[in-house]
């Protein structure tokens, strides 16, 4: 059974560490079996210079039906 978890990295260091963080999702996944599907989506500053708003409608609809939200 898969797991769905939307990256939302934000701004600042958020970039960096959850660049780091995927890293070990995807070797934990890989190794282990673990069924962990990954998407990513923008929040914060990335999202208000792609679409207008800090958190668009459809990335919050995103995160809600997600398992998981980082």
């Amino acid at each position: 059974m898969s797991k769905q978890i939307l990256i939302l990295p934000g701004d600042g260091i958020g970039p960096e560490i959850m660049a780091e963080a995927v890293k070990v999702l995807e070797l934990a996944n890989s190794k282990y079996s673990l069924g962990f599907e990954l998407s990513h989506d923008v929040i914060g500053g990335a999202a208000i210079d792609k679409h207008g708003v800090p958190l668009a409608d459809e990335t919050l609809d995103r995160a809600r039906a997600a398992d998981a939200v980082l």
